[in-house]
């Protein structure tokens, strides 16, 4: 007799089997990440290990995961919001990028005539601002054209990148920055305090803890957050049920593309205070933070341990980067493969594959 395997979707399934899921997702995925290093002549338990003690196992290396969290948790809780409905926001990069420039214009032309009090928070407004409006063309794209959500939020990644690209090497430039492509350094009133002896920006931190909170409430336990999980559901029994469609997808597209422009708000006030390079900027957070929302099953309080979670894999890469000579790309390489194993074990908590004997044998 001659067998076959059938895949069937899931009528339902035990409290227990989503995090069993997900404990296997991350197995698969280390495991063919130690496949990466073996190929690659490295001990693949040390190689984990020293990503890992890199990140956690000092004071620096767990300040730095912290620091690199606070994107990482902003911008992953806004992509829950709106993956849970879904509405594919790859733009978060640009998101970015565009409240990174909005803020980075308040702080060189109002820093130094304004106080504190008023020029940062003035600097977070507006980068919430600029995020949202990079993220609504592709809302109006969607819901008039049918045009891709995928393809109109990534192509708009290039755009912002090359827009800064331009401001910093063109009319923005810096004159005290001696030819480098930056433009000149924010004044002290537009720079965020830290915590002494790290570069964890505290105000960033409350708001990226903050929001993973208040996005946790709106989803679970309002009105809003009912018809933001009806419309992913089953967008057809939304319209019945007389949600306005637009209307939820336009709110919380401003709300994910705000809070990833506070994240670039955060990293020019609070790391780098100047604006330069795309990808100084940004360390490719927009597009981490995609896993980071995955990672936390599309539930915007438990991105800040995924975020925190991921925000370690990306030092503890640097760190290998260093002491073991691996490429720049290995961290980039992880997120993928655990990207990919993460999105598998989402098929199977639907799906089951049974075996069954074919027909006609």
């Amino acid at each position: 007799m001659k067998w076959r395997i059938k895949v069937q979707r899931r009528v339902s399934y035990s409290r227990l089997l989503p995090f069993t899921v997900l404990l296997l997702s991350l197995v698969v995925g280390f495991f063919f990440i130690a496949i990466l290093f073996a190929l690659s002549h490295v001990n693949p338990l040390f190689a984990l290990m020293k990503i890992f003690t890199g990140s956690f196992g000092s004071l620096y290396g767990i300040s730095e995961t912290l620091t690199k969290a606070i994107p990482l948790i902003l911008i992953g809780c806004g992509l829950a919001l709106v993956f849970r409905a879904k509405f594919w926001n790859i733009g978060a990069e640009g998101q970015l990028l565009l409240g990174a420039i909005f803020a980075g214009y308040v702080g060189l032309h109002l820093g130094s005539h304004l106080p504190s009090y008023i020029v940062i928070p003035l600097m977070f407004v507006v980068g919430f601002i600029g995020g949202a409006l990079w993220a609504l063309p592709t809302v109006i794209l969607k819901l008039r054209l049918n045009v891709n959500e995928v393809i109109s939020t990534l192509m708009l990644n290039y755009i912002a990148a090359e827009f800064l690209n331009f401001l910093v090497t063109g009319p923005w430039k810096g004159k005290t920055q001696m030819g480098f492509p930056y433009t000149d350094d924010l004044p002290p009133s537009a720079v965020l305090g830290v915590v002494t002896g790290t570069r964890i920006h505290v105000v960033t931190l409350a708001l990226a803890l903050g929001f993973a909170l208040i996005l946790f409430v709106m989803v679970y336990y309002t009105k809003f957050g009912y018809e933001l999980r009806v419309t992913g559901d089953n967008p057809d029994a939304a319209r019945y049920a007389g949600i306005n469609f637009m209307k939820v997808t336009m709110i919380m597209m401003i709300i994910s593309g705000g809070v990833a422009g506070l994240a670039g708000v955060g990293e020019v006030a609070g790391i780098h205070h100047h604006l330069s390079y795309p990808s100084s900027i940004s360390s490719g957070y927009g597009y981490t933070a995609i896993i980071v929302a995955w990672l936390a099953k599309l539930n915007p309080l438990l991105t800040i341990f995924s975020g925190i979670f991921f925000a370690g894999i990306v030092v503890g890469g640097d760190a290998i980067q260093v002491s073991l000579g691996l490429p720049a790309a290995t961290v980039q390489i992880f997120n993928g493969i655990l990207l990919f194993s993460l999105i598998m074990g989402d098929f199977f908590l639907t799906h089951r594959l049974t075996i069954v004997p074919k027909e006609g044998t």
